[in-house]
């Protein structure tokens, strides 16, 4: 008899989580199943760069799971029944049914129209490879001189413009950000940020909030319509709406609420990860949606389960934030350095250094993803059953 673990999601944080999950436990004892849509690993921090023309590192899961004992199943997450403990799904052979013992939310998020009428209709997004596709066909089509407006004064935003604006330096390429431009780095930081923009030639509509998007231009509160060929939408996430259609305890965007382990405070057999869960970092502060919180999470619901499985220590490694690394196109990057609960601190570091700090970075999380023991390693731990009231119990045997 196995304990079944299915892990919803393979982004970051879902195929981290069932490759260490699957480096911690033997696989006589545990069956690891990964659900995912695609059959290879999407490199979600290099959208920007997949749009504006380049080209990506194939990375099939076939590949980077061989020998590990997780399998993946390709399908499409339709339902999870918490109480039942199950998920449905539909893939090339139709609607089936998945039963777990464990379940591992890692359904992540998507672009978030914020309710702004024409989003859906005109504009494009990056948050999926889909989008970064339809958008990276758009602009291929665009002529000299021809208007690309980006939505969203954050890190996503901040990457496109700057990708787009140097891949294509014969287009006019503008940002609109609700607030000040920059306002979250430090002094330093806006300054470099502002002087990489004006050497992109990228016009900058600061506290311009975008209540209307057109076909051919974006329309601003304070009255005023930016031309717009194309409008790309970075403004913000949102969960995927599965979890919020279940009877787990979800806040009001969705997300689902997890102790410091990552265990649903309502369901103990389900861990939510990545943008999925709401997480309490330093200063009894959310996380913020990114995957520089997301991959701390699924080290922590992985040891965790591992560790209840075995009878193991459970790990006590508190997330926290170190910089924001921000590519601002490929010769130059920024690192913004931050306290604990991620606010500015006067250090930064710019130029090309930044840009290669910055690949490594992205470099590294890819790398992650196919050798999941890179951080608290330890040796498998063999499990035996014992029956229990709210299903199998395990614990430990060296």
């Amino acid at each position: 008899m196995q304990h079944r673990i299915i892990v919803l999601g393979a982004g970051y944080t879902g195929a981290i989580a069932a490759g260490r999950l699957a480096k911690r436990l033997r696989r006589e004892d545990v069956a690891i199943t990964l659900v995912n849509a695609e059959p290879d690993f999407v490199e979600r921090v290099r959208l920007h760069q997949l749009a504006a023309g380049q080209d990506l590192v194939p990375r099939p899961f076939s590949e980077m799971f061989a020998g590990t004992g997780v399998e993946l199943r390709l399908a499409k997450v339709t339902g999870v029944d918490v109480d039942r403990r199950t998920v449905a799904v539909t893939d090339a052979n139709g609607a089936g049914e998945l039963a777990y013992d464990t379940l591992v939310y890692a359904l992540g998020s998507g672009w978030n129209a914020q309710g702004v009428p024409g989003t859906a209709e005109h504009a494009y997004e990056i948050t999926g490879r889909p989008g970064a596709l339809r958008l990276r066909e758009r602009l291929a089509r665009l002529d000299a001189g021809q208007t690309v407006v980006v939505v969203g004064g954050g890190l996503t935003g901040v990457e496109a413009a700057t990708e787009i604006a140097e891949a294509r330096p014969d287009l006019d390429v503008a940002l609109a950000a609700r607030g000040g431009f920059g306002d979250w780095l430090s002094p330093k930081g806006r300054a470099h940020l502002r002087k990489v923009f004006a050497g992109l030639g990228i016009t900058v509509h600061e506290h311009a909030a975008v209540t209307g998007v057109e076909a051919d231009h974006v329309a601003t509160a304070g009255g005023k319509a930016i031309p717009a060929a194309v409008t790309v939408w970075t403004a913000g996430f949102a969960v995927h709406p599965i979890a919020k259609a279940t009877t787990l305890e979800v806040t009001g965007t969705g997300q689902i609420v997890v102790d410091g382990t990552m265990r649903s405070v309502s369901h103990p057999d389900v861990y939510a990860i990545g943008d999925a869960a709401m997480v309490m970092g330093p200063g009894d502060k959310p996380l913020r949606m990114s995957c520089a919180s997301g991959i701390p999470t699924a080290w922590q619901a992985a040891s965790t389960i591992a560790a209840r499985l075995t009878g193991g220590k459970l790990p006590n490694a508190p997330i926290r934030y170190f910089n924001q690394c921000i590519s601002l196109g490929r010769k130059e990057g920024l690192i913004q350095y931050v306290t604990a609960d991620d606010r500015a601190v006067q250090a930064v570091l710019t130029g090309r250094l930044a840009a290669v700090y910055k690949e490594l970075v992205c470099k590294g999380a890819a790398w992650g993803v196919a050798n999941p023991t890179l951080r608290l390693p330890t040796r498998r731990r063999r499990v035996t059953w014992e029956p229990a009231v709210s299903g199998p119990a395990v614990k430990a045997r060296a």
